[in-house]
Parts: structure tokens; sequence; C-alpha cells
């Protein structure tokens, strides 16, 4: 097995490789979404079906991540990294020539269990790359690349749509990050579990039994959902109130995109859980201005929704990671699962609230554009709930870290 030593000599290189890797799963979020009503038309797809197909990316994602995590020390994150580059290449190229129904289900699945290797084997990396603050700044910034990813990959989109490029050349732009990663980790020495118990699967479920991650778990579910909840639903709610969502669209990715950049000196200054702890406060702000406010107003509630989300995934699992160590690659794939298993539990469950409301605003004899709306910012009042329990959540945990330091420093 390679020594630590040698796996800090490249270390830089994997974590470049590693943002590559999520620009891919990014672009592959954005770009097919952005060709959506082009696939539909040419293979005469209703909108269940293309449902169907943008659900086996969400499908794909948590399989692969619990099953990476599980395997990640017996087979080394070099392997779940090759399995991940010979997943999405095949994805892309599968989706290029499908030509069906069918055949785009099984290239998409792929694209999502090439999406899910990566988180399951980049996060372990880094964690075991880099140490202290130094981990939550790198977690920070690799994460920083999914909303970059996406702002890079919508602009793309919405180019190449206008200019008249056919979906596939859309599709073969994935192709581009996928080679470099590939290229960047060819050959490389991963670093080895900075603890023991860490690269054990026993070592890693005891420590996943325990009630801090447990705790960890069901906050996972709640950051997770209070961040793409309202991403899914905001920019066709205010679509009807004078905003234009793909500017609100771009200015949440390209915040959190930022913000995450500077993650690292905001977790040194305030600690993860004072930042959970912050987040989850201008998060609850940000979905109550979206439920309240119109036109140019949504531009502020934009800033302190993104400013508020920007930090949940990567300092969770930072968390994890730093408090919980024991738990491994594995304990850190099962909270990112967890937050997407939420989004994808969720989502159906907001859509009811949405035709409740919309029930609701139309026995009031409200109709057109104001009845969605109305409607539309019920659901998102409703939507407060989820930052607003994690603001009670992280005002204990961070209690609860406080006094186990003060423990700690005078035992």
């Amino acid at each position: 097995m390679e020594t630590n030593t040698a796996a800090t000599t490249n270390a830089n290189r994997l974590f470049y490789g590693s943002c590559f890797a999520l620009i891919t799963t990014a672009l592959s979020f954005s770009i097919r979404a952005g060709i959506l009503p082009q696939l539909g038309e040419e293979l005469s797809l209703s909108g269940e079906q293309l449902g169907f197909i943008n659900s086996m990316w969400f499908l794909g994602f948590p399989l692969s991540m619990i099953v990476g995590g599980l395997i990640y020390h017996k087979v080394g994150g070099k392997a779940i990294m090759q399995f991940a580059f010979l997943s999405h290449a095949l994805g892309i190229i599968l989706t290029i020539y499908a030509g069906s129904y069918t055949g785009l289900l099984i290239s998409t699945l792929l694209i999502g269990l090439g999406n899910g290797c990566t988180e399951a084997a980049c996060n372990p990396m880094i964690a075991d790359a880099y140490e202290g603050t130094r981990m939550s700044t790198m977690l920070n910034r690799f994460h920083m690349w999914f909303p970059g990813g996406i702002v890079i990959g919508a602009l793309l989109s919405e180019f190449m749509t206008k200019s008249e490029l056919s979906w596939q050349t859309q599709i073969w732009m994935i192709m581009i990050p996928t080679l470099i990663y590939a290229y960047l980790f060819f050959g490389q020495a991963w670093p080895k579990a900075k603890i023991k118990e860490a690269a054990t699967l026993g070592g890693n479920f005891k420590a996943m039994l325990s009630p801090l991650f447990l705790f960890m778990l069901a906050c996972m579910a709640l950051t997770a959902i209070s961040e793409f909840g309202p991403q899914q639903w905001v920019g066709l709610i205010l679509a009807k109130s004078g905003a234009e969502p793909m500017i609100i669209l771009a200015l949440v990715t390209g915040l959190m995109a930022v913000a995450r950049f500077f993650g690292g000196s905001v977790v040194k200054q305030f600690d993860q859980t004072g930042v959970l702890l912050g987040s989850a406060v201008l998060a609850t702000l940000g979905v109550y201005l979206f439920s309240t406010q119109t036109g140019g107003m949504a531009y502020v509630a934009a800033i302190f929704f993104a400013l508020g989300v920007a930090y949940f995934w990567p300092n969770m699992i930072g968390f994890v990671a730093d408090k919980i160590p024991k738990s491994g690659a594995l304990g850190m794939s099962i909270i990112g699962a967890m937050g997407m298993f939420s989004s994808s539990i969720f989502q159906p469950i907001i859509g009811g609230w949405i035709d409740s409301d919309k029930a609701a605003a139309a026995s009031q004899g409200l109709t057109g554009d104001e009845l969605d709306l109305v409607a539309g910012q019920a659901t998102l009042g409703t939507m407060v709930t989820f930052p607003a329990i994690l603001i009670v959540l992280f005002t204990f945990l961070w209690f609860w870290v406080k006094k186990r330091k003060t423990e700690a420093a005078t035992a």
C-alpha cells in the first residue's frame, strides 16, 4: 500500500482531479436540464417519460455513494474513480447514441452512478489528505464546483441552444472535464486513512450507531431539502412575480460557489457548528423572503438564501470527518446519500403542497398568474419550516460541542 508521505506529494493533483470530477457531475445536471425540451421533441417523449429519465440521475447517485463508502477501504478510492470514469464515459456516449427512451434511462443511470462514485471517493480522500482547518477549506472548495459547474453548464447550454447546436453536441461537452479528471488521477497514489478504525467496517458501523452520528443524519435530511427544495421550485414560482428565474438561479449558484471558496476561513472563525447555525438562520430568512416578496426583492431573498445554504453540504460532511472520524469513508457517504434520498422523498411531497395551495387559492377566486404566485408563495412559506427546525437543532449542537471542548480542555 502507498505511504502517507507519498500521498501528500500528490494531494493537490488529486484535489484538482476531484474538482474536475465534480464539474462533470454539475454539467450532467445542468446541461441535461437544458436539453430536455429538445430530447422530448426529437424522441417524442412525454413529460412523465422525461421525469423518469431525470429520476435515474437521482437514483444512481445515492446508490453508488453507499456502495462506494462500503468498499472504499477495501478496493481504494482509485478503483472507485476508475469505475466513475467508465460510468461517465459510457453514460455520455450511450446518451448521444441511445435514440430511445430505454436507452436514455440506462445512460442517465450510468451517469448518476459515476456522480455518486465521485462523492464516495473524493470526500474521504480530501479528509485523509489534509489536516484540521485545511481539510475544511479544501472540502468547501471541492464542493464549490457543484454550484460553479451548474453556472458554467447552464450558460453553456443556453448559448449552444440559441446557436442551434444539437443536444448531442452539448452532451459531448460533458466529456471534456471527464477526460481531464481521468488524466489527473492516472497513476496517482491515494492517501491512507488517518485513523485505524476508520479503515474497518466494524469501526465505521460502531461510530455510525452513536447518538451524534444519528443526530447529524437527521440534520442532513433537513439541510438537503432546505437547499434543493426551494431551488427546484422557486424559479417556477417567481416567474409569476416579475423576477427573472435564470438570474435568480445564476445569483444563487454563483454566490454559493464564491462563499464555498472562502469556506475555510469562515469555519476557522466560527467552527463548523457556528457556521451551520448561522447558515440555518440565513436560509430561514431567505426562504421566508421568497415566500413574501415579489419583483426586485426576490433578488435580495436569493442573496440571503444562497449565503445560507452554501455551507450546509460541505460542512455537514466536514463535521462528520472531523468530529466522528471513525465513521470513515462510509460515514461521509451515508451522510451524503441521506441528503440525496431526502431530496427525492420530499420533492413529491412539496408538489402535493403546491397542488393543495393551488386548490385553496382557486377557491378564493384567483386565476392565472395571480393564482400560481399566491399558491407558490404559500408553499414556500411551508418550506420555511425545514431551516427553522435546523436553527433549534444546530443551537443544541453548538452548545453540546462547546461543552465537550471545555471538558476536554479541563481534563
